[in-house]
């Protein structure tokens, strides 16, 4: 049997954490004098308590080592739980839902996905507005610090690769957790005050800066308003594209640049990829709405740039009809979603790092088939890849596949239109936010979804955010015999 204890004591924590949290859209409403304060504050009792007693229970087991089997039990239960937890003021006050719309908008936050059931944004107590925020900034900082800490050291897709460069983290208990996870919060709130600063600046209210401001550098796509960003259509457009854009480059190259050293971001081979493919999806749909569609030029660049580094990054942020742009366009799009930002980032998808070692892999065998005596190592950044992160990056990708597959036919089964189910599990199993079909409300909000559908895209967000294999390792008999 595994000692659960230092599970148990971690997750007490968050869980305790989570409930200090809740008291900060509780002072919102007090303040405005909405009584929807009370659910918050009755949230925060129910959940701070909680996290209180479990961690006590645990406490004497807070010393231990963390195994590799226990990381993976944390990283998987922080995402069930947490969001459990987190849906609770959904239920007890505004907008006052059941259990599955209050679990799919938390896990819809915590994973960062962005995908909504709730409608009447504008007309929410500020509360809730800032709690869905909230979320989103939790879940992206959370899932940098597991990407750069627990992945690698469970070889998940191909997060081993990270180890290196100063961020070895494989030990007993983590030895240099606690400092690699300072240097990313320090990051991870620095830019968030930036572009809260520049939010303000450029004309959002202060409250629309905040919310917008841990939505974006989050990658989530969560707003204040039915209109996404289309309510903020103009100059901030580019900004937010800016910013959601430096959320997705690897943090770890933050850290070694506050540390003096600019050339591992400048030569990072998928920081450069990244920002080539960017450019080029923008150049193909900006060219095709201004010669095909016939658009007015600086609108289609600004809607362009906006939409498709929204898509790309994960955030999920709409400011125009997407489907008004074309079959090509929309392409375009949907192809760049399943790319996704830089891993160590609050990226999502399968990300660029896995594309160039997929890429640099069918290269070499091509040449082996040419050369079959060639010694010829796969190499990223100039230094050699192990032949288990290609293993792994391999299998990443066809569980990928896999499980996009599944989760669209048993879409399909609950009723949902072919575009619709595609979609819905695109935007799921990415983590990216919007879905469209007949059964998607006016503002993008998804409702009107079946019951069943709405648990399978709660199943596909958690899968995709946690790098599918930290989750799949658990429903295998051979894990808990061991």
């Amino acid at each position: 049997m595994f000692d659960m204890r230092p599970v148990g004591y971690v997750i007490g924590l968050l869980i305790a954490a989570l409930g200090m949290a809740m008291l900060f859209p509780m002072a919102l409403d007090w303040a405005a004098g909405d009584p929807h304060w009370q659910s918050f504050l009755q949230s925060a009792v129910i959940t701070g308590l909680s996290g209180a007693v479990l961690a006590l229970a645990c406490a004497n087991g807070r010393g231990n080592s963390l195994t590799l089997q226990q990381s993976f039990i944390l990283t998987t239960a922080t995402w069930v739980v947490v969001p459990a937890f987190g849906a609770l003021p959904f239920m007890l006050g505004a907008p006052g839902v059941g259990v599955t719309d209050a679990m799919f908008e938390a896990m819809s936050g915590m994973t960062t996905t962005g995908a909504t059931v709730f409608t009447g944004l504008d007309d929410l107590p500020l509360g809730t507005n800032l709690w869905r925020g909230i979320l989103h900034w939790l879940g992206g900082l959370g899932i940098v610090i597991v990407a750069m800490i627990f992945l690698p050291v469970m070889k998940v897709g191909g997060m081993q690769y990270f180890r290196s460069e100063g961020f070895d983290t494989l030990g007993k208990v983590l030895p240099r957790a606690l400092d690699i996870s300072s240097a990313l919060i320090q990051i991870y709130i620095a830019l968030t005050l930036v572009c809260l600063i520049v939010y303000y600046a450029m004309g959002m209210t202060g409250f629309e800066a905040v919310v917008h401001a841990m939505s974006t550098i989050a990658t989530g796509g969560f707003s204040t308003s039915d209109q996404s960003f289309a309510k903020f259509s103009g100059p901030l457009e580019y900004a937010a594209a800016v910013f959601m854009f430096l959320s997705t480059l690897p943090f770890i190259r933050y850290v070694q640049l506050l540390n003096g050293s600019i050339r591992p971001l400048l030569v990072d081979s998928q920081v450069r990829a990244y920002l080539r493919w960017t450019i080029y999806a923008i150049v193909l749909i900006f060219s095709y709405r201004v010669l095909i569609l016939d658009d007015e030029a600086s609108l289609a660049l600004r809607e362009t740039v906006f939409n498709l580094v929204s898509i790309f990054t994960g955030t999920g942020f709409t400011s125009a009809d997407l489907l008004a742009w074309g079959g090509f366009a929309f392409v375009v799009l949907l192809s760049v979603g399943f790319i996704g930002g830089c891993t160590s980032s609050t990226g999502c998808s399968v990300k660029v790092f896995r594309y160039l070692i997929l890429f640099e892999t069918i290269k070499i065998q091509i040449r082996r088939l040419l050369s079959p005596n060639a010694v010829l190592p796969i190499r990223m950044d100039g230094r050699p890849v192990n032949t288990d992160v290609v293993t792994s990056v391999i299998v990443f990708f066809t569980l990928f596949v896999l499980t996009f597959g599944v989760l669209a036919v048993g879409l399909s089964l609950t009723g949902l239109q072919t575009r619709t189910a595609l979609t819905a599990a695109w935007t799921s199993i990415a983590n990216i936010g919007p879905v469209w079909g007949g059964e998607v409300g006016p503002t993008g909000a998804l409702d009107m979804f079946p019951t069943s559908a709405k648990w399978m895209m709660i199943w596909g967000m958690l899968l995709g955010r946690l790098e599918l294999l930290s989750v799949y390792v658990l429903l295998t008999t051979r894990f808990w015999v061991r």
